[in-house]
């Protein structure tokens, strides 16, 4: 592995709320929308971190009318694979229904 990439990829993980974002992606693919209602932090700042993830090659984009959806790149590096593994899948809806409203990551002792 590009020893450039894993440094890349090791930094975009080193965040809570990228965690987080990792963590809601690990069930499916999410619009930014939700990630702003789930993180309950604003549209740029998910749309940073979303950023980070991308350029690290550990996620994926694709826009939908106005908005982008999110999701895992399905091939990840033996590494990333180890990483995402300890990070427990996190449901992420529409907040408006009152579903979410507090999200902790869980991540897995192992």
């Amino acid at each position: 592995m590009d020893k450039l990439l894993l440094e890349k990829q090791l930094k975009a993980v080193a965040d809570l709320n990228r965690i987080k974002l990792l963590a809601c992606m690990k069930k499916g693919e999410v619009c930014v929308c939700d990630f702003v209602d789930v993180l309950k932090i604003s549209q740029p700042a998910v749309s940073q971190h979303l950023r980070k993830l991308k350029e690290a090659g550990i996620i994926t984009e694709r826009k939908v009318g106005t908005w982008k959806h999110y999701r895992l790149v399905e091939e990840q590096s033996p590494v990333m694979n180890g990483i995402l593994e300890q990070i427990e899948p996190m449901s992420v809806c529409n907040c408006d229904t009152g579903c979410c409203t507090h999200i902790e990551v869980q991540v897995s002792n192992g």
